[in-house]
């Protein structure tokens, strides 16, 4: 146990891949080095604000649509924390992002916080992002504090990816220094196909995938795009690739089959920003299901690619307990985010606090 004060925390995550749940985890932390998960909880998301949500993305200005779906988002999260019946001194609540833009000094996660605090009585820390943003830095990724903390036992230089709409990285080396940054498409390229093409939620463990051919031609191209020629730290908006994709082959177990090898080469140019390899990758987030993309990079990345399971931790939670983390680091004034992680100038701390005792303005 920590010499410094613990908190009990709860995290509350729902990833830009919408991908039918709400993550509520609940941990014990300091803020610092210690880091206990406790319980986890995940609450389904419907499917009528999922819609509702996904047509907000890419605003950048309140309008009727956004204040519509910042409710439904709020009401969703209020309805998961009140079903997982945990009980914390304090709720990181990121929202739901439906635009990141940092390169405009912009990044917008839908959610009340105020309006989370009053229901739930307890104080609430939600938009993490917009600090860092505003002082120059990408905004993400934010989780790479939490990795180097749970990462604590293993040999370096070691890997945590996070497989969620984005996948990103985390380096962490023998010194405990960090490198981070989004490395490309995750989920999202192939969730949206998937639903447009066919109907479906998504490819069950790529199996669609693992049965198509690779158009290398498409990959060369992909490959092009700027984003994969800056240097570090960089982040990526969910739909950075929607308008700028190589033409896919006509087959969908093809076109899925060429996706997923986006994601993978992607990945793998991500390691000539490391100074040496990681000794393994560590994966969390939807995408570590995924038997097909999993395979896949085992196979590329020629190191040990295992579930963060192995690890001992619950690769559904991670990025939910990241947030309970990050709300008692706000609490306590400490960085949420580095120079090395999201290019911010200085090391940032962020988040707004609301406190279940202040009333709601306007009676809301």
């Amino acid at each position: 146990m920590s010499e410094k004060k613990v908190y009990t925390a709860m995290g509350l995550m729902s990833g830009t891949s919408l991908d039918g749940e709400i993550d509520v985890a609940l941990i014990e932390t300091d803020g610092h080095d210690f880091v206990k998960p406790l319980a986890f909880y995940a609450h389904p998301y419907d499917i009528n604000i999922r819609d509702q949500v996904r047509a907000c993305f890419g605003k950048t200005e309140k309008d009727n649509e956004t204040e519509i779906a910042e409710k439904l988002v709020t009401d969703i999260h209020i309805a998961a924390v009140k079903a997982s019946g945990f009980k914390a001194d304090i709720i990181g609540f990121h929202g739901q992002t439906i635009s990141h833009y940092p390169e405009n000094n912009f990044t917008w996660q839908l959610g009340d916080g105020a309006r989370m605090a009053a229901e739930t009585g307890m104080d609430v820390i939600n938009d993490f992002r917009t600090a860092d943003v505003k002082a120059g830095g990408q905004g993400a990724p934010l989780a790479p504090l939490y990795h180097r903390a749970i990462m604590e036992a293993q040999d370096k230089p070691v890997a945590v990816l996070n497989l969620g709409g984005v996948a990103n990285v985390t380096y962490v080396s023998k010194d405990g220094k960090l490198i981070a940054f989004d490395t490309g498409p995750a989920n999202a390229l192939m969730d949206d196909y998937v639903s447009r093409h066919l109907g479906r939620e998504f490819d069950v463990n790529g199996e669609l995938a693992a049965s198509g051919k690779v158009d290398a031609e498409a990959i060369i191209s992909f490959l092009q795009h700027p984003y994969f020629l800056a240097s570090p730290p960089k982040s990526l908006d969910r739909n950075t690739f929607e308008t700028s994709l190589p033409p896919l082959p006509e087959k969908p177990e093809d076109a899925l089959a060429t996706l997923s090898a986006f994601t993978v080469e992607a990945i793998a140019k991500a390691c000539d920003h490391f100074p040496s390899s990681p000794m393994a990758w560590f994966t969390c987030g939807g995408g570590r299901k995924n038997a097909h993309l999993i395979e896949s990079l085992q196979k590329c990345l020629d190191v040990p690619v295992k579930p963060i399971e192995g690890a001992g931790y619950n690769g559904d939670a991670i990025e939910a307990e990241c947030f309970a983390y990050l709300a008692v680091r706000s609490l306590l004034g400490l960085p949420l985010s580095l120079p090395e992680t999201t290019g911010v100038p200085q090391p940032q701390t962020g988040g707004e606090l609301h406190s279940c005792k202040t009333p709601l303005r306007g009676g809301r």
